[in-house]
């Protein structure tokens, strides 16, 4: 027996045998008994005091207590009766579970109760229908439960923070931020809401929250291909309605097809005006201006071009880049366009480090334009760097003297969404042209 008062061939931890002991009302065996290893022994002191798994109940003694036997009834806690009134069928449909199986596969039916097999007494085995098996938490190598790593509740191990795999037998060697980052998806979900993060690892889940089965797939579980199918049958492989290839989620249509599921013949059967309607989105323009709308779907430029994305194509994470193509700095991730930054970076690309080693004054003499002015008056010192005023999106420049508001426009979007404005003049993305950005001089679609 250990120092902890538990059997030294008992596998579970103090709290998991407290936990098995405890009854409704939070008093370990009811107060009548002591908990060994998850089961309670009831007190004796005379015949007919206590019994039940949790020492509930009145009118008979424990034979497993002091040597005493309990007539008529038997069990670790003389919870079966020798004699019984159900027939063996309405016995065993009583014992099923879920899956029809008698207790489980895991002990014998007594009088409509199931009676766990624990050969080595150490109540790894339980549940109503014996559903729950912890001897699946046991490492093979260290016969520790769950590899001394975590905690084991019906079968299955919850590890600490730091560990993984099915017996917590695996240390994460990332940081959080690194697993964070890797399990990000486009949208800033962990997982795309569709599966679970393990070590930086996505594994996505098989069944989505309706019960439908579903294709679920990406580094990030971005990708579903049920997207492709105008309904979804999961052993139909009628994607794209037959006229196209399904791509993580979205139909490449063969030529002469359109629509969002390849459904439509290349006339289009809804008109220019609803068309553009629905390419819009929250945008003025279709598609986000970075995109063509056909037939009420968008084919966002330039092709092949994952950056930018979204139904209407208003995800644009090239925003998200500096001038040397690093993403938020390599201090954040990108969701959408816009940095979610790691603890110690601040700034819209994540360029600003919390720390500081330079005094105030050495600080304010780096921020000073020629005429003397701290950042133009627009802005905030840090570090010898300019800060410009998050409230005047416009401003922007190492002393944020220069004002976006300067840069052409088209359709009310400054460089057409297809630039950045550098001190009043638009720096093109690849593909774009034109003061504005507005000319589309990629290659087309095939």
């Amino acid at each position: 027996r250990s120092a902890l008062g538990i059997p030294a061939s008992c596998r579970l931890s103090r709290a998991e045998s407290e936990l098995r002991c405890r009854a409704p009302g939070g008093k370990l065996c009811s107060d009548r008994g002591r908990c060994d290893c998850g089961v309670c022994i009831c007190q004796v002191t005379e015949s007919g005091k206590y019994y039940g798994p949790l020492c509930e109940c009145h009118d008979w003694v424990c034979e497993t207590y002091d040597g005493k036997i309990c007539t008529g009834w038997y069990g670790e806690a003389c919870q079966y009766p020798t004699t019984c009134n159900l027939t063996r069928k309405k016995s065993n449909e009583m014992c099923k579970n879920s899956q029809d199986i008698i207790c489980s596969g895991a002990g014998t039916c007594q009088c409509g109760r199931c009676q766990c097999a624990n050969s080595e007494e150490n109540g790894l085995v339980y549940g109503k229908f014996c559903e729950c098996d912890d001897r699946e938490c046991i490492d093979d190598e260290t016969g520790e439960i769950c590899t001394g790593h975590g905690k084991c509740y019906c079968g299955n191990c919850y590890c600490e923070a730091g560990w993984h795999g099915d017996k917590c037998e695996f240390q994460c060697d990332i940081t959080p931020w690194e697993i964070k980052k890797r399990c990000t998806s486009p949208d800033g979900k962990i997982c795309s809401n569709r599966g679970t993060c393990v070590c930086g690892e996505c594994t996505c889940h098989d069944v989505d929250p309706t019960g439908d089965w579903g294709d679920i797939h990406g580094d990030t579980c971005e990708c579903d291909e049920r997207n492709c199918k105008a309904v979804y049958d999961r052993y139909s492989d009628d994607f794209c309605s037959g006229h196209g290839q399904c791509n993580c989620g979205r139909c490449d249509c063969k030529e002469g097809w359109t629509g969002k599921k390849c459904e439509h013949p290349h006339s289009c059967p809804i008109s220019v005006e609803e068309s553009a309607k629905k390419c819009e989105g929250n945008s003025n323009l279709p598609c986000s201006g970075r995109g063509r709308c056909e037939c009420g779907q968008c084919t966002c430029f330039p092709p092949g071009d994952s950056r930018v994305h979204g139904k209407n194509c208003e995800c644009d994470d090239r925003q998200c880049e500096n001038a040397d193509g690093d993403v938020c700095g390599g201090h954040g991730i990108c969701s959408c366009g816009r940095c979610i930054c790691q603890d110690g970076w601040f700034g819209k690309l994540c360029q600003h480090s919390r720390k500081c080693n330079m005094t105030e004054e050495e600080s304010r003499s780096l921020c000073e334009s020629a005429d003397g002015i701290l950042c133009s008056g627009k802005g905030s010192c840090h570090c010898g760097k300019c800060i410009c005023s998050p409230q005047e999106w416009y401003i922007s420049g190492d002393f944020c003297e220069c004002d976006d508001r300067d840069c052409d426009k088209h359709d009310g979007l400054i460089c057409t969404g297809n630039g950045v404005c550098s001190c009043g003049n638009c720096e093109c993305w690849e593909g774009w042209n034109g003061n504005a950005c507005e000319i589309w001089l990629g290659r087309e679609y095939p």
